[in-house]
């Protein structure tokens, strides 16, 4: 079984042979919950792409922990690189689909409030609901072993989704009419791929219309008709298939 990642300020200035400390809720978890002893493995990452592997050297209380450290792992940055816009579905479903698509190994998302989702985020509401996204990535891509984890974007307006589309190497909207599908569509060995999941009551016209003059055509899975909460991971988990990042 692979070593259980935890997450560090930073690791700039750590070699092999150096002490950590680990404290604070991550220290927490890795004493009082993971229950660590001296002599097991243990990653610590800055989620940026840097690692540092080694051992438990000891603990103390129920929040503090010491280790080693042996080599320091890198993951690289990813090439292509994968974006999802995911529309705000309804309730928890928003971070059932950040939770996957982290898991799969999504690059970025980008929360989209499409002109038919039905939860809106506003305020404090949409502050609070981003936050879940973002600590939802952060756990999921700790669970995954994943040294570099997805950037949660700020919420996006149509408008911004389009010039976000319009950067892109590749493009692309999940659509249940799409004429193509997916697993057949041209994708670039290198630069960035974008892939726009609709909310449940799917796309609207106009914005289908804004989002092919950017440049971004619609695409099918399959003939099942995805949740707007399941579509992205399934999307990305083919992407990464096709360009060669799971090989």
């Amino acid at each position: 079984m692979t070593a259980p990642v935890f997450v560090v300020g930073t690791l700039e200035d750590e070699g092999p042979g150096s002490v950590l400390t680990l404290d604070g809720p991550e220290g927490r978890h890795a004493v009082s919950v993971r229950r660590l002893q001296p002599g097991e493995e243990i990653v610590l990452t800055d989620g940026l792409g840097r690692g540092a592997a080694g051992v438990v050297l000891s603990t103390e209380g129920k929040d503090r922990l010491t280790a080693r450290v042996l080599s320091l792992p890198v993951e690289p940055e990813p090439v292509p690189r994968i974006t999802v816009v995911q529309a705000l579905p309804k309730g928890d479903r928003g971070e059932l689909a950040v939770e996957t698509m982290t898991e799969t190994g999504v690059d970025t998302i980008v929360p989209w409030a499409a002109a038919r989702c039905i939860t809106q985020w506003k305020g404090e509401r949409g502050a609070k609901s981003l936050a879940k996204w973002r600590a939802t990535a952060r756990e999921a891509g700790k669970q995954s072993r994943r040294l570099r984890f997805p950037e949660v974007a700020d919420a996006a307006t149509t408008k911004q989704i389009a010039v976000l589309l319009a950067g892109a190497d590749f493009a692309a909207v999940l659509h249940e009419e799409g004429a193509e599908p997916l697993a057949t569509a041209p994708l670039p060995a290198e630069g960035s791929i974008v892939l726009v999941v609709g909310p449940e009551g799917g796309v609207s016209p106009e914005e289908l219309a804004v989002f092919a003059e950017a440049g971004a055509k619609p695409y099918r899975l399959g003939r099942s008709v995805l949740r707007t909460s399941t579509a992205g991971t399934a999307g990305v988990a083919l992407l990464l298939g096709r360009t060669g990042r799971w090989s």
